[in-house]
Order: C-alpha cells, then sequence, then structure tokens
C-alpha cells in the first residue's frame, strides 16, 4: 500500500513561484508513476503533470502548464516535486498527487487530502 501525502501549497501572487511536494510513505516509486492533479472550485478535477519509468525522467505536461511548470523526483527521499512557476489565478486550486498508469491522467489509488494553492494579489 502506496500512502502518498502533498504539501508546499500556499498563497502566492500572479507571477510567483511555489514548490509542492508529494512524499510517500510506501514503496519506493521507482519504477511506479506518479502524477499531479487539481481541482479550481465548480470544476472537474484535471491532470497536471506526471513523471515516471524506470530512468525516472519520462514526463508528461497539461498544455495549460507547459513551461511554466517542472515535475521532478527524488528517490532517496520517496517525494516527487512540483515546481510551479509563473503562476496566474488560473491555477488557483487543490492540488493533489496520486500514482498513474503509465504518464497518463488514469490514477490508481484514492485521493488525499491535497494542498491548497491560491495566486491571488
Amino acid at each position: 500500500q502506496v500512502q502518498l501525502v502533498e504539501s508546499g501549497g500556499g498563497m502566492v501572487q500572479p507571477g510567483g513561484s511555489l514548490r509542492l511536494s508529494c512524499a510517500s510513505s510506501g514503496r519506493t516509486f521507482n519504477p511506479n508513476y506518479i502524477g499531479w492533479f487539481r481541482q479550481a472550485p465548480g470544476k472537474e478535477r484535471e491532470f497536471v503533470a506526471a513523471i515516471g519509468g524506470w530512468s525516472g525522467d519520462s514526463t508528461n505536461y497539461a498544455d495549460s502548464v507547459k513551461g511554466r511548470f517542472t515535475i521532478s523526483r527524488d528517490t532517496v527521499k520517496n517525494t516527487v516535486y512540483l515546481q510551479m512557476n509563473s503562476l496566474t489565478p488560473e491555477d488557483t486550486a487543490v492540488y493533489y498527487c496520486n500514482r498513474v498508469r503509465g504518464l497518463t491522467p488514469s490514477f490508481i489509488d484514492s485521493w488525499g487530502q491535497g494542498t491548497q494553492v491560491t495566486v491571488s494579489s
């Protein structure tokens, strides 16, 4: 059983940056695939990014975050990160991580509590 815990959210001004963390308390990630998702108020949960593979350097991003967000992982710390730059109010959401199938939005486990990201001036 893999438990994933999200952290690192907060409030930031437009144009700012945040780094989210997804820590695993279970087995190591490799070769698991881990994805980040987000859900804004009144909207469906959407895929943001995923990382995985044996080399750990395969990634996939939603078009809305390409060039602004970077997903990475530290296999020693069993943690996946989401570096978010050039944030806009449209990025305001609760962010979740989950195991995914390949680099797809197909998630595997139930959802955790997530971490709130608010972008506002």
